[in-house]
């Protein structure tokens, strides 16, 4: 497909699910923070299986970096008040604060740039670590607060099945996006030499997001991936 109606698809399906999750919200279908944690997981696999639909050219990673710059850009003026949008708002703050979005959105988004434009379809790296970010990190808050279980005794806000959702929910999603493009012939199989790997990416990715940090997961947790994954990949 020709590259520059792969980046109108792909923006259009992005966009498409934001406002979906962020309508969900504004009506009161869905809790704030359930719909701001289904973006943060849903939107990664979503645009990296977008990728398939470029063209194997120079312009294409520039070209697909541009979906999630624009929609940072959005997020960056809806935070700074420059832009109202009361439904992106409720979907993506906790506390219907704007400004909040400045910070894990905000952050989210640019992970989502730079890794695009570093590793593209070239290495497994930047999946790896997108899909730690999305299924690991964004899972950790859903089924940590839904399943009663011991909080970690050096971080008392994490639980003991917040941490193996990271783990699982990273693997899991990790496993799935690579397992279709060595099926496409993108990376050069057999699928079963990523196992180790991936393993190896949630592990550490998973003792890193149990750290007691807040509001910088998305980028502690996508930066051990890509440093984890540049020794195991």
């Amino acid at each position: 497909m020709n590259s520059l109606l792969a980046t109108v698809i792909t923006l259009a399906i992005a966009i498409g699910f934001l406002r979906l999750m962020d309508f969900f919200a504004h009506r009161g279908w869905i809790e704030s923070r359930l719909s701001r944690k289904l973006i943060h997981i849903g939107t990664g696999p979503i645009y990296v299986l977008c990728w398939l639909l470029f063209k194997d050219t120079p312009e294409a990673r520039w070209l697909a970096a541009l979906v999630p710059l624009m929609i940072v850009v959005q997020f960056a003026l809806v935070g700074l008040g420059i832009m109202k949008d009361k439904s992106a708002v409720d979907a993506m703050s906790r506390t219907g604060d704007p400004r909040e979005i400045l910070r894990g959105p905000l952050y989210y988004g640019i992970a989502f740039v730079l890794l695009t434009l570093v590793f593209w379809k070239d290495s497994p790296i930047g999946i790896a670590a997108l899909m730690m970010m999305c299924g690991g990190d964004g899972l950790a808050d859903v089924v940590g607060r839904r399943i009663p279980s011991p909080k970690l005794p050096w971080s008392r806000e994490k639980s003991v099945a917040g941490s193996l959702s990271v783990f699982f929910g990273g693997w899991g999603l990790t496993a799935l996006i690579l397992f279709i493009y060595v099926s496409l012939g993108i990376f050069s199989g057999p699928f079963s030499r990523f196992l180790l790997p991936i393993t190896l990416v949630a592990l550490v990715g998973t003792v890193i997001e149990s750290l007691p940090q807040k509001d910088v997961d998305n980028i502690t947790l996508t930066l051990s991936a890509v440093i984890v994954g540049l020794f195991v990949f």
